[in-house]
């Protein structure tokens, strides 16, 4: 009977450590308190990098940040567009850290070519006339939400069993050994897997924390003292997407130096304050004000973008030696394994804590050998072989378009998203309309989505980038609670509308000026006013007619009409 593993947390290392263990013949139960991607993988700034952020400061992690890119290029290339990056040097920028920029790459194996200002210009028009010369170097853009997505439907197809909105209560300890975990669930629904509310225990042979940051608060329910070196991060989304490479400031460790393409848009960030909480730290002002201030010195026309919401996040980042450093711009973006049995004496547990987004595979695959070498199994991981979900035929959908009713461009980015699963997905009897023009998600991603996380609009966010775009779900909020009709219960959908409506609206508090502020008071009052949602709920649910709102028929329009 194959062991039994738990795997806490929904993020990328946990999704991928799942996948990982159920490949090598585990019997593995992932639960993750809300969606996937809840923690720091759904606020990350998505950078695939290639190591050169770090050539200088952090060698380790640079070699393997760039090891793991060239492995992520192969086996989820859905996930990631290969925008390469710049770290451009300004008019006096030192060149003595240039040069050793240069130099510390060549040693961590990270190609690199050397151009000019003028050259750098011609690729991105919009960068500053400042620029004196800059380093090419093979950065990319990542999509966390789909890479999480990815490795979970992967684990589940090896027999993995993946519980969202179930949230660890308690970590059960019996003669100094871990057995298993208490879940209490939440959320908006849970497909088939109890009511919310209900306690459950889950026994384990093995249990692994994969959750960053909320290390150390997990390993407290098991009496393990972890302390972790978390820090907060702000990001800036503009409304537009100003350039096409990935732009990094060449000087030493310095915040809010990064500018990445992704989708429509681009996203500033971010700065490094050390916090005591992941749940609960200040989100400032400053902070945003400060990301288009430093963007703006490389790339100008940022400062008069429309900045269409602003979001933080966590590092779990780990110092094994904490008198070093009071910094955590100083504190390693290295991963640790941590075998409780072998630190604090509580066998059958263990932490993995630290790393990046881009080393998240190598990560799961350590925590793979670390259990299979607790259990004394001969299996070899296959993760950085096998593609994930999607990903083996990013052209299926080029000779399909007529065929799924799709114009040009919501077709590309159909394809973009689903991958080698467009044809699949994208093949539905009836209309195929535009739910979110934005994004360009049509009506069959929409059901598909909905078909893998029931009545929850987040998760269908997540998993679609509908809501996402300009407009932040003022057109299509509704227009997705509709496709809700009428396979769920209509008081599932008004909640769902509002959810996602206050989960849009968060980040938009700390962008409210300008154009910005018109497209919020805009969707506010659609909100406010579209099928009486500022009325009281027991008049919407009894007067309101949810088959005349079918996105059918309401989904036609566009965000210009």
């Amino acid at each position: 009977m194959p062991h039994s593993i738990v795997v806490i947390g929904g993020g990328a290392t946990g999704t991928g450590t799942a996948r990982d263990l159920a490949m090598r013949g585990f019997n593995v139960t992932l639960v993750e308190r809300g969606n996937l991607t809840e923690g720091t993988t759904g606020r990350t700034h998505g950078h695939l990098h290639s190591g050169a952020r770090y050539a200088v400061s952090d060698q380790e992690s640079a070699v393997d940040c760039m090891q793991e890119n060239r492995i992520l290029r192969d086996i989820a290339g859905h996930c990631i567009e290969d925008t390469g990056g710049l770290f451009v040097q300004l008019e006096g920028d030192p060149d003595e850290y240039f040069e050793k920029k240069l130099e510390d790459c060549e040693e961590c194996d990270i190609p690199t070519e050397v151009i000019s200002g003028e050259e750098a210009r011609r690729r991105e028009p919009y960068l500053s006339a400042d620029v004196e010369r800059a380093i090419w170097v093979p950065d990319g853009a990542i999509d966390p939400f789909r890479l999480c997505v990815a490795n979970a439907a992967d684990a589940v197809d090896h027999g993995a069993i993946v519980e969202t909105h179930a949230e660890v209560v308690d970590v059960l300890v019996d003669d100094g050994s871990v057995t298993g975990v208490e879940i209490e669930r939440h959320g908006p629904t849970y497909l088939g897997k109890g009511s919310e509310g209900d306690i459950e225990t889950l026994q384990a042979d093995y249990v692994v924390s994969a959750t960053g940051a909320w290390a150390g608060q997990l390993a407290e329910m098991a009496g393990i003292e972890l302390k972790m070196s978390i820090s907060k991060g702000a990001m800036v989304v503009t409304n537009v997407r100003q350039l096409d490479t990935v732009i990094n400031r060449c000087l030493p460790k310095g915040e809010g130096d990064t500018i990445i393409p992704h989708e429509t848009t681009v996203l500033l960030g971010a700065n490094d304050d050390p916090v005591d909480d992941p749940d609960n730290y200040p989100e400032e002002q400053r902070e945003v004000d400060m990301m288009i201030d430093i963007a703006a010195e490389m790339v100008p026309v940022v400062a008069d973008a429309r900045m269409i919401r602003a979001y933080w996040g966590v590092r779990p980042l780990y110092d094994p030696d904490p008198r070093s450093t009071t910094d955590p711009g100083d504190v390693t973006r290295n991963y640790f394994i941590l075998d409780h049995a072998e630190r604090d004496s509580v066998e059958g547990f263990a932490s993995v804590v630290g790393g990046k987004l881009t080393t998240y595979r190598e990560m799961s695959e350590s925590v793979a050998d670390h259990v299979c070498e607790v259990f004394g199994v001969d299996a070899t991981c296959r993760t950085h072989e096998k593609p994930l979900p999607g990903s083996t035929d990013p052209s299926a959908l080029d000779d399909r378009m007529d065929e799924f009713d799709l114009r040009s461009p919501i077709a590309r980015r159909s394809r973009q998203r689903l991958g080698d699963r467009a044809p699949e997905v994208l093949d539905i009897d009836g209309a195929n309309p535009t739910i979110c023009e934005c994004e360009g998600v049509s009506r069959a991603e929409i059901q598909d989505a909905i078909d893998r996380v029931g009545a929850n609009l987040n998760g269908v966010r997540l998993q679609t980038r509908a809501s996402m775009g300009n407009c932040q779900g003022g057109f299509c909020t509704h227009r997705l609670g509709a496709e809700l009709y009428p396979n769920h219960e209509r008081g599932a959908a008004r909640d769902e509308i509002d959810r996602l409506y206050q989960e849009r609206w968060k980040g938009q508090r700390h962008t409210l000026w300008g154009e910005q502020l018109s497209q919020a008071m805009l969707n506010h009052m659609l909100h406010a006013t579209t099928m009486n949602h500022d009325a009281d709920p027991a008049v919407f649910d009894d007067e309101i007619d949810y088959g005349a709102y079918d996105s059918g028929v309401t989904a036609e329009g566009s965000c210009g009409d």
